[in-house]
């Protein structure tokens, strides 16, 4: 029987406190994001607080189900960080507590969370997307808010391009007015300069008050007007002072919502369902009928009627005929005919159908849309238990707290979801370039695998992201390695054996003399042994150990020369100059793939050439340390 335990009060206090807290800031991001698209939409038209925050609490509503998922990822990496941080969850494991059971109480939550997310999708969302669009269509059809730049053409007016040199702040007054207007057509075009001018709204907000003074108006005459029995081109008019209304809707009009009525977003999963199944009967029966036509028109002429070309294809469908037969029977010249006026049918039947699959080809996007909106509606709902699998298992591995290193990890995987779901998945099932569910299981088939291999680690203590773990393998492939870093001890056991080590020293630095001397570390490795007749090299092996046991028994030493010459000992490669892989299999491959072979060779070769250094060195230092050995011991 389940029972509540205070451990499982414990944890998931911890993270709802936190998942409340990073949802918040999801939110936050996922809007930013959103809004960036349309802030031209948005900036200079003058759109009223209640109306903006209006379509910002529909476009929070509509991104919520988004925000779930990585409010989950990155509450779970916090979580568990913070408790392998302080070594909480350390404890829990001494007592006996899995980590699966510390994920327990945790697991419910995201699941009731992703019931509520799929629940939000069903019966919120879509109210709220339909909303948030005819917000958004009823915003972009608005006239922009009248702000007349200085030195350029402004064309936020109907039918207007105005140009002003200058404007006075305080006032209002324009000066140097240059407009272009356009009422009808090219015909009646006007020009209009003033010296000065002033631009009001009148209070019902639908026209411009544009008062002029001292200019002239250029207006071409429409030639038709005037019967025919003058020609005058132009009118011209200079005038003191002149007031013109100009057309100008600067009020908020709610836009009409029915044309939104088919957006598979603004649906629930009964009424997808539904209106995917009308849909498909009424493009089926629209298929139907263009195949039936396609099929009559080739059984028909041009000059026959409805009657002859329907008896046609009933005698047809009913009395099989053989082409070649027909062909055999006519003239050159007939059959020719017949070939020509075949290609010429086939060629206007070509471009009817191309002109009819639009019809249809919008009729497929809409059903897979439809479709796609309901995998849409459970995969988010899923995927906030993936993420929960990713987030704590991660938290628990790194052992990092707060909103640094969790926040890397959680846009990355975030980004990598995204980019497999929506950039990817998405719109490729929407184009119909891929399967509407191999499309859209792509991200879960990517990310449930990690989920499972992270928790996993988790379970078992895995250091799978132990930095010090890669930056080694890296260092290996590199070549490169570490120096030594003695320091003076400060509380010192027992003293080192200075005789007995001085003894070994001189005794390693003859084995590194007669090794170099033997083994010829600069010439050029045979390649047959190197990757067909490998030898193990157990003598400089020996030399490794056997120096390192005297480095150890040195670093109890308290005087610092002899802490200073051991950080001179090079840290020797005991397998790297014999051969590239340790199994023989591997450098067999290596040398048939004749680039590969080539660069590991002459990888090898170099840590030949790096070994015989470090033995000089170890010589050298062998001596210094010798020297100082005697020093003390007299």
């Amino acid at each position: 029987m389940f029972r509540i335990k205070k451990l499982d009060i414990f944890v998931t206090r911890q993270f709802l406190l936190l998942f409340v807290g990073t949802f918040f800031i999801c939110q936050f991001v996922l809007m930013m994001q959103f809004l960036w698209k349309l802030v031209d939409d948005l900036i200079g038209k003058g759109i009223a607080m209640d109306i903006l925050a209006q379509f910002f609490w529909y476009m929070g509503l509509n991104l919520m189900p988004q925000a779930f998922p990585l409010a989950i990822l990155l509450s779970s990496l916090i979580t568990f960080g913070n408790l392998s941080e302080s070594s909480e969850l350390t404890a829990m494991k001494a007592a006996g507590i899995s980590l699966m059971q510390v994920f327990r109480p945790l697991i419910i939550v995201c699941a009731f969370i992703g019931i509520g997310s799929f629940y939000f999708q069903n019966h919120v969302g879509p109210k709220a997307t339909m909303k948030m669009a005819q917000l958004l269509v009823s915003m972009r059809q608005k006239s922009p808010e009248l702000e007349i730049p200085e030195g350029i053409f402004y064309d936020g007016i109907p039918n207007c391009n105005l140009y002003v040199e200058k404007k006075d702040m305080d006032t209002g007054k324009l000066y140097g007015i240059m407009i272009y207007r356009m009422t009808g057509s090219y015909e009646d075009q006007a020009i209009i300069l003033a010296d000065s001018g002033m631009l009001q709204a009148t209070a019902e907000k639908k026209h411009l008050l544009l008062s002029l003074w001292s200019g002239e108006w250029f207006e071409n005459m429409r030639s038709q007007e005037l019967g025919g029995t003058a020609s005058v081109p132009y009118r011209r008019e200079t005038f003191t002072q002149k007031q013109i209304v100009l057309n100008y809707d600067g009020d908020f009009n709610l836009a009409d919502a029915g044309g939104l009525a088919n957006k598979a977003r603004g649906k629930s999963i009964g009424r997808l369902a539904h209106d995917r199944d009308s849909l498909i009967h009424v493009y089926d029966s629209i298929g139907r009928g263009i195949y039936n036509d396609v099929k009559r028109g080739f059984y028909s002429m041009p000059t026959m009627s409805k009657e002859d070309s329907a008896k046609a294809f009933a005698k047809a469908e009913s009395e099989p005929f053989n082409l070649d037969t027909l062909m055999e029977r006519m003239t050159p010249d007939r059959r020719l005919q017949a070939v020509n006026n075949t290609l010429s049918r086939v060629k206007t039947q070509e471009a009817e159908l191309e002109f009819r699959s639009l019809i249809t080809s919008d009729g497929d996007k809409q059903i897979r849309e439809h479709r796609i909106e309901v995998i849409q509606k459970f995969t988010l709902a899923l995927t906030c238990l993936i993420f929960f699998f990713i987030g704590a298992p991660l938290g628990a591995i790194i052992r990092k707290g707060g909103l640094g290193f969790p926040v890397i990890i959680s846009v990355i995987v975030f980004i990598i979801y995204y980019i497999l779901n929506m950039t990817l998945g998405y719109r490729m099932a929407q184009k119909g370039l891929w399967t509407i569910g191999f499309a859209l299981s792509l991200a879960p088939c990517v990310l449930l695998p990690t989920a499972a291999f992270v928790t996993y680690k988790a379970n078992n203590d895995s250091g799978v992201f132990n930095i010090d773990t890669y930056r080694e393998i890296l260092f290996r492939i590199l070549g490169l390695r570490l120096k030594r870093n003695v320091v003076s001890k400060e509380v010192v056991i027992y003293d080192p054996n200075y005789e007995d080590d001085a003894r070994r020293l001189q005794q390693i630095s003859d084995d590194t003399k007669v090794y170099a001397d033997n083994h010829h570390l600069l010439k050029a490795p045979n390649p047959i042994k190197v990757f067909f007749h490998y030898e193990p090299d157990h003598e400089i092996e020996r030399i490794n150990d056997e120096l390192e046991a005297v480095i150890a028994d040195l670093e109890n030493s308290r005087d610092r020369y002899v802490i200073g010459y051991l950080n001179e000992y090079p840290r020797l490669s005991v397998k790297a100059h014999t051969r590239p892989f340790e199994r023989r299999w591997m450098n067999i491959v290596a040398a048939i793939i004749v680039p590969v072979g080539l660069f590991l060779y002459l990888r090898m070769w170099s840590f030949r050439i790096r070994l015989a250094k470090d033995l000089r060195d170890i010589h050298q230092t062998n001596g210094k340390m010798i020297e100082r050995i005697k020093e003390k011991a007299l």
